[in-house]
C-alpha cells in the first residue's frame, strides 16, 4: 500500500536536516499515534516477529523528500514552498481510507535542535498498486529502482557491521536475507525458508552512488549508516512477497526512510 504526500510550508526559506531521515521518521509517527495509538505502539515497539525470534519488522517505509534545495553546511535550504514524498505500509487494502485519514490535514514538523520545519500535509494520493494484474502466488519478474539509500551489509568477526556497496556479490544476498525474515515474520518459517527469491543488481550508472546518514545526530545514540542510490534491481519471486518488500522496503533501516522503492515502468 503506497500513498504519495504533498507538502506545502509557510516558510518561504525553510530549513531542514541534511539527515532529516530520523526526524521525518519521527514525526511520521507522532501522526499516526495521533490518529491511532495503538497501531503507532504496535510499529515503534512491536512490530511483525518470526515466532520464537527477538527480531520484528516495521514494514512501513518512506522515500526521500523530493524538491529543489541547496546545501548549506548541515542544512537543506528548501528553494520552494511544495515538496512531496511516498510512504508505504504493509497492509490489507481494506486499510487504504484508514492509513489515508492518518493524514489528510495533518502537520509534519522536521526538526533537531538547530532548526525546525511545519509542513502542511496538502495532498494524500493512494497510488496504483502496479502489481495488481498478477494473482498472489504467481511467480514474476520485475525491475525496481531505489527511491531513497539501500541500506545492506554484514556483521564482521568483530561483530560491527560492515555496509555493502551494490557491485558486492554479498549486497544481494544479505537483501534476500533480510526479505525471507520478513516473509517468515509475515507469514512462518517454512514458507519463508522456501520461497523462491532471486534478486540481481542492475547498475544505471557508473560509480553507485553512496549516502552516509546519520540517525540521531547530534545525541549519544547517533548511529552512522551508509546507503546507495545508482542502480536498479530486478526482483523475481512470488507476486506477494514482491509487494512485502516493495510496501516495506529493500534492505535494513526501513522505518527511517531507507530502501523505498519503485517499479520501473
Amino acid at each position: 500500500m503506497r500513498f504519495r504526500i504533498n507538502l506545502v510550508t509557510q516558510n518561504a526559506c525553510a530549513v531542514i536536516p541534511v539527515n532529516y531521515q530520523y526526524p521525518l521518521s519521527a514525526a511520521i509517527y507522532k501522526t499516526i499515534q495521533q490518529a491511532d495509538s495503538a497501531y503507532a505502539a504496535f510499529l515503534h515497539e512491536t512490530g511483525y516477529k518470526q515466532s520464537g525470534s527477538l527480531k520484528s519488522f516495521k514494514l512501513f517505509t518512506f522515500s526521500d523528500i523530493r524538491t529543489p534545495f541547496k546545501i548549506a553546511g548541515d542544512r537543506l535550504q528548501l528553494l520552494t514552498q511544495h515538496a512531496e514524498l511516498e510512504v508505504c505500509f504493509h497492509l490489507p487494502q481494506a486499510a487504504e481510507n484508514f492509513i489515508r485519514g492518518i493524514f489528510i490535514k495533518q502537520q509534519l514538523d522536521i526538526a533537531d535542535k538547530k532548526s525546525k520545519a511545519r509542513f502542511e500535509i496538502q495532498s494524500v494520493e493512494s497510488l496504483r498498486d502496479p502489481l495488481q494484474a498478477y494473482k498472489p502466488q504467481e511467480l514474476i519478474s520485475i525491475i525496481l529502482k531505489p527511491l531513497s539509500p539501500v541500506v545492506a551489509g554484514l556483521p564482521d568477526e568483530k561483530g560491527n557491521y560492515v555496509f555493502l556497496e551494490p557491485g558486492d556479490t554479498r549486497f544481494a544476498e544479505s537483501v534476500v536475507y533480510n526479505w525471507r525474515s520478513k516473509i517468515a515474520a509475515c507469514y512462518d518459517a517454512v514458507t519463508g525458508e522456501g520461497a523462491l527469491l532471486m534478486i540481481e543488481v542492475i547498475a544505471i550508472k557508473e560509480p553507485f552512488k553512496s549516502r552516509l546518514i546519520w540517525i540521531k545526530a547530534d545525541t549519544p545514540a547517533m548511529t552512522k549508516i551508509r546507503g546507495w542510490l545508482n542502480f536498479e534491481l530486478k526482483v523475481t519471486a512470488e507476486r506477494r512477497f514482491v509487494e512485502l518488500l516493495m510496501n516495506s522496503g529493500v534492505g535494513v533501516y526501513n522505518s527511517m526512510g531507507c530502501g523505498c522503492v519503485e517499479v520501473v515502468p
